[in-house]
């Protein structure tokens, strides 16, 4: 009987306390269309251009010379293998370099629109977590599982499109 009565009040307990809800809110931002805008911005300009064309022609390279490599391995001396891993490992460090340019123009434009849309973002959460009774909202890099259908993510990023728009 008392299992029956505490079986019976735990499901009507649970929702008193609201639905559980997770957020990314780093790609909700992201996602949103100011964000791919300000980004498209920064692609669009000329040192990015300039960075982009030379890892495109690096990646190029390195693939080249890694099927070199794999092909002419079984009959090169060991000089001549140290050799070309050597220019293998430059060239990769080299494809490396530019790649982390091109990833902290980026990632300078993504913290930008992070801090700027801080307070927007707030506000959008309290508006879903009033609307959605949302009784715990979690940060999904923080959480070890959770459904798809417990994100909120997307919602967000509709409310910044939908702000934005206005």
């Amino acid at each position: 009987m008392t299992f029956a009565l505490a079986a019976l009040t735990l499901p009507a307990l649970a929702a008193a306390q609201g639905k559980i809800a997770v957020v990314n809110l780093q790609q909700a931002i992201l996602q949103s269309d100011r964000a791919q805008q300000e980004l498209e911005t920064v692609r669009n300009q000329d040192d990015y251009k300039a960075d982009k064309k030379e890892f495109d022609q690096l990646k190029k390279e390195l693939d080249e010379l890694v099927q070199d490599f794999q092909k002419d391995a079984a009959v090169m001396s060991p000089e001549q293998q140290l050799a070309a891993r050597k220019k293998l490992a430059s060239k990769q460090s080299d494809l490396e370099h530019v790649a982390g340019k091109l990833q902290s123009a980026e990632q300078e434009t993504g913290q930008a629109l992070l801090q700027e849309l801080s307070p927007t973002v707030q506000e959008v959460l309290r508006e879903l977590i009033q609307n959605e009774g949302i009784g715990l909202l979690l940060q999904r890099d923080s959480v070890i599982h959770a459904d798809p259908g417990y994100s909120i993510t997307a919602k967000v990023t509709d409310k910044l499109n939908q702000l934005n728009a206005q």
